[in-house]
């Protein structure tokens, strides 16, 4: 019904051609932009009513009582579920450092955490299938889950800033919600999460209807498609400085897919945005040494590199 009025709107009130560039363009950039919120706006109320089951001193709870290459799983599929970006890390990493978290613990759920973020899993499942949102889903948490075990073998607890370890953050009261609270917490992170991305999904929407309508079918395939070695590295080595969640990332995604660029090299795109940022370099500059920094882009990027070759050797 939504692509029926789309469809009536561009090509008859608009007057434009179905089969002309800025036809295409116009069309998907209004057709996937109510489909994207609407479909965000009921996916992060329900996720964000399950969330309301995962506060920060229950996570921290958890994660502090658990042991060996557990922890590492427990941690990782405990940053699926809870309401942490990287713009949390330091606040969070404190607390897990002061609740007696392990390093290594610690770091499989600041991967996952903005890696597999649930909203992203939903809009993939909702737009492409549970393939595809499967293979995400394993890919993330096979990097958390590795990364953290490499790290945590490491000891390198002296790579975290001094001062981190002389904070005491205290112990706070579990506070159960009643039903209507844990509503009006759904619908406030509805509105918080809406505002903090709703520009970053726009331009990534306009973004994609330029390339659905002005890129040439073949041009991703000629440069990123199955084949080329160096696509997955230059997908990388791209999402890097750019900021953004995986939901807003949502629509390039959908574009690359259509144009032939390879599944393993979208992948690869998708996380180095969302757990390699720049920006989030900067934030974990204040409680990380510069050298544990560098080791954590250095491991996190090659379980990137080899889920990428991975799957686009699979598929």
């Amino acid at each position: 019904m939504w692509k029926n009025f789309v469809d009536w709107l561009v090509f008859q009130q608009m007057g434009l051609k179905a089969d002309s560039a800025l036809g295409q363009a116009v069309h998907f950039f209004i057709y996937d932009t109510v489909k994207i919120f609407v479909l965000l706006a009921v996916v992060i109320y329900l996720i964000s009513y399950l969330r309301s089951y995962f506060p920060p001193e229950r996570t921290k709870k958890y994660l502090s009582g658990s042991r060996l290459f557990g922890g590492n799983i427990l941690a990782a599929l405990l940053g699926i579920v809870t309401p942490f970006c990287s713009c949390s890390a330091v606040p969070m990493f404190i607390g897990f450092v002061e609740a007696g978290v392990p390093l290594g613990v610690t770091f499989s759920f600041l991967i996952a955490s903005p890696m597999v973020n649930e909203v992203a899993l939903a809009l993939l499942f909702g737009l492409f299938g549970w393939k595809i949102a499967f293979t995400y889903l394993a890919a993330g948490l096979t990097v958390a889950i590795v990364s953290g075990i490499v790290i945590g073998k490491l000891g390198l607890e002296s790579w975290v800033q001094d001062y981190v370890y002389q904070i005491r953050v205290g112990q706070q009261e579990i506070k159960e919600m009643s039903r209507q609270e844990r509503h009006q917490y759904a619908l406030g992170y509805v509105k918080d999460i809406i505002r903090k991305v709703w520009l970053y999904i726009l331009v990534a929407i306009a973004i994609g209807a330029w390339m659905h309508g002005y890129v040439p079918q073949d041009f991703l395939l000629r440069y990123a498609g199955p084949g080329h070695w160096y696509a997955v590295p230059l997908a990388v080595l791209v999402g890097i400085p750019l900021y953004s969640n995986a939901a807003g990332i949502i629509p390039l995604v959908s574009v690359f897919l259509e144009k032939g660029m390879a599944l393993g090299t979208v992948l690869a795109f998708m996380m180095a945005v969302t757990a390699l940022s720049l920006p989030e370099m900067i934030i974990l500059k204040q409680v990380l040494k510069p050298r544990l920094i560098a080791l954590f882009v250095a491991i996190v990027g090659s379980g990137i590199l080899l889920v990428g070759y991975l799957f686009n050797w699979l598929w």
